[in-house]
């Protein structure tokens, strides 16, 4: 069971950390809570005592653990300060070590994790985006804001994030560290639509889920992320550099060819329809007898890619229903993929896959299990080519 430290700064976002510490609880892991005196006027000791069952500590002087700071530290997998004020993060960055919190920062040796939140000015302060830079030069992680409206009437980029975006990325640095800064990587995710009607659509069963979970892990590993997207079950991550809905194929098509060439690495996971109707009605055909629908071949987005590449990777998927293997071996000869990842359709929509990876070398590897850990997988062997 891996043991986060929970760090709770006086942010106005503190109440926040409650449902972080729930969430925690939830996935199986082990979570004591540290709150300073300014966080205490915002949320109570009760609070993470009752959801994660161990005491919450506040004071150097009336702590139940011997020599706190030292114990707590000694205890933690990872410490995560969510909220992270202004205050804090420049304290930390300047070495000061004047509370529990702060404390036992400066005698940990693993892995820490910074959420700010703060008003926009503050955030964008250089002062504090000197001492957030200085953090990441020590080895720290930070998960930037998120960009919305703020407590105190300001809106911009200083929200506290959404606890499940914090989770993946305790997740993250629990295990694996960031090493893709400097890499621009296109990722397409989601169902394609094609309209018959104003009401009526072509379309198909993919969630985007496996495309998100790939972002998620290229942008917690430094690199660049690019995602265009067509229908998908979630929201994607707002941390992303550039978001673009394509609904279409035709609009995927468009979108993808506009930024592909500046890309290092391509992945084309979306569920692009093979087919669109010959024609889109503008009004809602009425229900009759029999009815033909006539349909042509839409663009191959993938295969114009692997004609056009130069210094960069490609990588595509083959959702099948039967002989994946050597299905997904054409399809990575006849469109001049770097790497094929085969999936079976049965596993459409769900959080959990088995995969099968394989390269031009013809190397097959499988893997099972949530894809947020395939996706770190696959991105394992994407830098080994």
């Amino acid at each position: 069971m891996k043991k986060v430290l929970l760090g709770v700064t006086g942010g106005i976002a503190a109440y926040k950390a409650i449902d972080l510490a729930s969430k925690l609880i939830k996935q199986g892991y082990s979570v004591k809570t540290i709150l300073t005196q300014d966080a205490m006027r915002f949320v109570s000791p009760l609070n993470f005592e009752a959801i994660t069952h161990n005491n919450c500590h506040h004071s150097l002087w009336e702590d139940a653990e011997p020599i706190p700071h030292i114990t707590l530290s000694d205890w933690a997998d990872i410490i995560v300060v969510a909220p992270a004020t202004a205050n804090t993060i420049a304290k930390t960055a300047s070495g000061i070590a004047d509370n529990l919190l702060s404390s036992t920062i400066l005698a940990f040796d693993k892995s820490i994790l910074w959420i700010p939140a703060m008003n926009i000015k503050m955030y964008h302060n250089p002062a504090t985006l000197a001492n957030l830079n200085t953090l990441e030069e020590r080895g720290h992680f930070v998960l930037e804001p998120e960009h919305g409206m703020l407590a105190c009437g300001y809106e911009g980029k200083g929200k506290y994030p959404p606890n499940d975006e914090i989770v993946y990325a305790i997740r993250h640095y629990l295990e694996r560290g960031i090493d893709l800064v400097g890499k621009k990587v296109l990722v397409t995710a989601g169902a394609t639509v094609e309209d018959i009607d104003p009401m009526r659509m072509i379309s198909n069963k993919s969630s985007g889920k496996m495309g998100l979970a790939l972002a998620r892990a290229l942008h917690l590993r430094g690199a660049e992320v690019y995602l265009v997207h067509g229908n998908m079950s979630e929201l994607p991550p707002y941390y992303l550099k550039k978001v673009i809905e394509a609904r279409s194929v035709q609009e995927m098509y468009e979108a993808t060819m506009a930024i592909s060439g500046d890309m290092d690495w391509i992945i084309k996971c979306a569920a692009v329809s093979d087919y669109k109707p010959s024609q889109s009605h503008k009004e809602k055909i009425k229900k009759g007898g029999a009815m033909t629908l006539q349909l042509v071949p839409t663009k191959d987005i993938l295969a114009e890619l692997g004609q056009k590449k130069k210094d960069q990777l490609l990588i595509g998927f083959a959702a099948e229903t039967q002989n994946l293997i050597d299905n997904a071996k054409v399809k990575l000869k006849r469109k001049n993929l770097d790497l094929i990842i085969a999936n079976s359709l049965e596993n459409a929509g769900k959080d959990d896959n088995s995969i099968i990876l394989i390269s031009k070398d013809d190397e097959i590897v499988e893997h099972s299990g949530n894809k947020f850990d395939l996706a770190n997988l696959i991105i394992d062997r994407i830098k080994k080519l």
